[in-house]
């Protein structure tokens, strides 16, 4: 299916889970923000939230620093 992962498109299985997309790029345990469809998903849902065809989703790394 088709989604638009930070404003490219991008297909991925039919039943893809969030969890599973934020670990096919390699993102698993980093400090990180997800919208879908502009809004915010909460980290404690990533396992259970399924993905839509035509879905937008934006992925924001937290950096520190000061």
């Amino acid at each position: 299916m088709n989604i638009v992962l930070n404003g490219i498109p991008t297909e991925v299985a039919e039943q893809c889970f969030l969890a599973d997309l934020i670990a096919h790029l390699a993102l698993t345990g980093q400090r990180l923000a997800v919208e879908v469809n502009a809004e915010l998903v909460p980290r404690s849902t990533f396992a259970h939230y399924q993905l839509a065809p035509d879905d937008r989703v934006e992925i924001i790394h937290a950096v520190g620093g000061g």
